[in-house]
């Protein structure tokens, strides 16, 4: 297995002011960038977490301007935060940002908290994050890795693991808690994100234009894309399902999700699981309509193709009735939804053809 024999400051003494050079050169203008306000960078972190920074960079943007402060994100009600959240996936995020923004207004005054034990004690924030705020806004000499991180140190020291593997977690936390410099930690740490994700990326790494190539281990881009190695192929679930829209003049019956699990919170159409390519139903969705509905009879308004992690979804968008309330229900209207927080297959299914504002409102005219 990898491993690393001798002290990376001292075989590689020149690798952080090569790659700080780098940085000051070369990194990409972001808007939390210009920031050293821990509030800002930690919604920033949070939302890089499984979301790319093309979609973040709009995202945080708006959700900056709806809650600006920790303050206001603190008194917003939770369905708020789901909305402006909507579309960036794994929601339980979004409820752990609203919940230590409460934490914050009352057990710090307000204040974000400076020390990395208090930060990583907030909700939602583990090493990483905690590395992040601490090194980039209060330049504390913290250590973080991520995946990019990862990758970087696999290839530059040979780390023979496998992809997010524990041991090669380990080994990249033991290297970045003694690379992490005293001076402009927050930088460095930065430093070797943007070189993971512009440089040394998973494939086709441009080797010609790293910083670190004189040092890396690795000789070219052909061997440096062997490293880290890849994960054993993750299987894909094949999933159909139905989803109902049940009619009041401009208004369509909507479900909120149960808080626990995938998407909780979050308001959808009542939706069925129809047919699965897995040995047992995923239980995404319920087998059953909610009590009190049903579907009509003819063809599907359309199709909707969806994925949630491994599971490629096909959706039926069809008419149906309602007979009573499901609990958990409401009925909303075209300018109710940007305020509720709907799940991303709901709000395709809107915006479909036949399924859309002006067919809605094409009904109440007939």
């Amino acid at each position: 297995m990898g491993g690393v024999s001798a002290s990376p400051i001292e075989s590689y003494p020149g690798l952080g002011a090569d790659l700080l050079k780098w940085y000051d050169l070369c990194a990409r203008d972001l808007p939390w960038r210009r920031t050293q306000d821990p509030y800002g960078i930690w919604i920033s972190e949070i939302m890089l977490q499984q979301t790319r920074v093309d979609v973040v960079i709009e995202r945080w943007l708006r959700f900056m301007e709806r809650f600006p402060r920790v303050s206001e994100l603190a008194r917003a009600q939770e369905d708020e935060v789901l909305a402006e959240w909507a579309g960036l996936g794994y929601y339980r995020r979004a409820r752990a940002i609203h919940a230590a923004a409460r934490v914050i207004m009352e057990q710090h005054n307000g204040v974000f908290p400076q020390t990395h034990n208090d930060v990583l004690d907030l909700p939602g924030i583990g090493p990483y994050t905690a590395g992040a705020i601490t090194s980039i806004a209060f330049g504390q000499q913290e250590a973080l890795v991520d995946g990019n991180v990862e990758r970087v140190f696999a290839r530059l020291f040979q780390l023979d693991e496998i992809t997010g593997s524990a041991p090669l977690k380990r080994e990249a936390w033991d290297l970045a808690r003694e690379l992490v410099p005293k001076t402009r930690p927050g930088d460095w740490n930065q430093a070797l994100m943007e070189l993971g994700a512009t440089v040394c990326t998973p494939r086709n790494p441009n080797c010609g234009a790293c910083p670190a190539r004189e040092l890396c281990k690795c000789a070219g881009a052909l061997e440096a894309a062997t490293y880290p190695r890849p994960k054993p192929p993750r299987e894909v679930i094949k999933l159909e399902v139905e989803c109902l829209v049940i009619r009041r003049e401009q208004q369509v019956l909507l479900v909120r999700r149960p808080d626990a699990g995938r998407m909780g919170g979050l308001y959808e159409l009542p939706t069925r699981e129809v047919s699965w390519s897995s040995s047992e139903p995923p239980g995404i969705f319920p087998e059953q309509w909610p009590a009190g509905l049903e579907s009509s009879e003819g063809e599907p308004l359309a199709q909707v193709s969806h994925t949630i992690t491994k599971h490629r979804i096909q959706a039926a968008i069809c008419l149906g009735t309602a007979l009573g309330m499901p609990n958990q229900a409401l009925w909303a209207g075209p300018d109710d939804w940007a305020r509720l927080g709907l799940s991303g297959m709901t709000s395709k299914a809107l915006s479909k053809s036949g399924v859309e504002i002006a067919t809605l409102r094409a009904d109440t005219r007939s």
